[in-house]
């Protein structure tokens, strides 16, 4: 790595920058986690069955699913950090409106919407992989973000039960937590909205680095793609790397979000512990999936740099990481003891999140650089399908 004409070591401002999409990921999962973990009150509250609050759940990802493709697109033509700003001010808008409602319709539509404005958050994300960081970094920095889905589930629970003891309840946790998320939106933005050219805190030397490594990283792509930095997305929907990650990806979100849904009311339920112990739990268990992001992250880029091939490092893991994530479903569903639902679990999240820290790496690895935010978009969309099929699936299970 090159130095400046001063001898100054080159700064780190690129993961300062992902360390704010950090930040942002779990302040989104604490939104999303909320609405889980208040729905055995808002339940017991409002009078909802199992099959209603299946609908509920799941009505986030309608919005949140159907929004994928023209949030990545938005996140190409306006650049990421616009667009997290007015996504992050309305999802704290929509949650703290969540609130004041009294109704299975208004819940659902306002989740809808609330799904709606937190759709740009990954492609955007994604979008700023491919501006800041090398390919041997990016794994890192889907990791970085990636985690924060974990974070925000785990800090959500300890962080929801105190808002609902702090604020009265239910409905002063959900104001509590949209005033916090536009609270965080404004403080992140003043690292997400800039690039290497207009930062102010970086050094020429890291300037330098990034610059050369992305220009030759395009210069490859270019030639490859006869000298164009956009192929559109119907191209990739002819690829079959593009479906290979998209089929993949739904698995992931079919295993993640039936799980975060869900999780809270089966522990609840089945083992007749209180809220307090479900957010304990919920702690744990998405506290291993951070660890499982850092470390898988972590794990891909340094095989990649060390020269492995990258194709198989990739297929490998996920091939075992699935069979273990499989495997550990199964023996929940033997468990005889919370102790050992949370181990079960707690090993699943850890494979999970090392599984989406690997997918999150690859729009900007498959894309040409205009196309990151709507090929990711493509990715999350397809994905999410999942998102709003499994609630509503589990809570059917569970009526009869």
């Amino acid at each position: 790595m090159t130095h400046d004409l001063y001898g100054s070591k080159p700064t780190k401002v690129r993961w300062m920058v992902f360390g704010s999409l950090l930040a942002l990921c779990t302040v989104n999962y604490v939104d999303r986690a909320v609405i889980s973990i208040c729905m055995p009150a808002i339940e017991a509250d409002l009078q909802f069955g199992p099959a209603m609050v299946g609908v509920i759940l799941s009505a986030f990802f309608w919005g949140y699913t159907l929004m994928q493709i023209p949030a990545g697109w938005i996140a190409d033509r306006l650049g990421p950090g616009k667009t997290i700003l007015g996504s992050g001010l309305l999802w704290g808008i929509f949650q703290i409106i969540t609130g004041f409602l009294n109704g299975s319709t208004g819940f659902m539509i306002v989740r809808a919407l609330l799904g709606a404005s937190e759709a740009p958050i990954y492609p955007a994300s994604s979008k700023l992989q491919s501006v800041w960081l090398t390919k041997n970094e990016r794994t890192r920095g889907a990791a970085i973000v990636d985690a924060g889905s974990a974070l925000g589930t785990s800090i959500g629970g300890p962080l929801i039960i105190a808002f609902l003891a702090w604020f009265g309840g239910w409905r002063g946790a959900l104001m509590g937590a949209g005033v916090v998320t536009m609270a965080v939106v404004l403080v992140c933005y003043k690292f997400v909205h800039t690039t290497p050219d207009t930062n102010t805190m970086i050094n020429a030397a890291e300037r330098e680095y990034i610059d050369k490594a992305l220009k030759e990283e395009y210069e490859s792509e270019q030639m490859a793609s006869g000298g164009r930095t956009s192929l559109g997305l119907p191209r990739y929907l002819r690829s079959l790397t593009f479906w290979g990650m998209v089929l993949g990806f739904v698995c992931y979100d079919c295993f993640w979000y039936g799980l975060m849904t869900w999780g809270p009311m089966y522990l609840s339920q089945v083992f007749k512990v209180n809220i307090m112990t479900v957010g304990g739990s919920i702690f744990i268990i998405f506290g291993c999936g951070v660890i499982g992001s850092f470390f898988g992250g972590y794990m891909i880029d340094m095989l990649r740099i060390k020269g492995y091939d990258s194709n198989k490092v990739v297929k490998y893991a996920l091939a075992g990481l699935g069979i273990a994530m499989a495997l550990s479903m199964y023996l929940l569903s033997t468990a005889a003891t919370i102790t050992l639902a949370i181990v079960y679990m707690s090993f699943a999240m850890f494979c999970e999140k090392w599984v989406g820290a690997t997918f999150w790496m690859m729009p900007a690895a498959i894309s040409q650089k205009d196309d990151v935010g709507i090929v990711a978009g493509a990715m999350n969309f397809m994905g999410n399908i999942g998102g709003t099929i499994v609630p509503i699936l589990v809570g059917l299970i569970v009526t009869f």
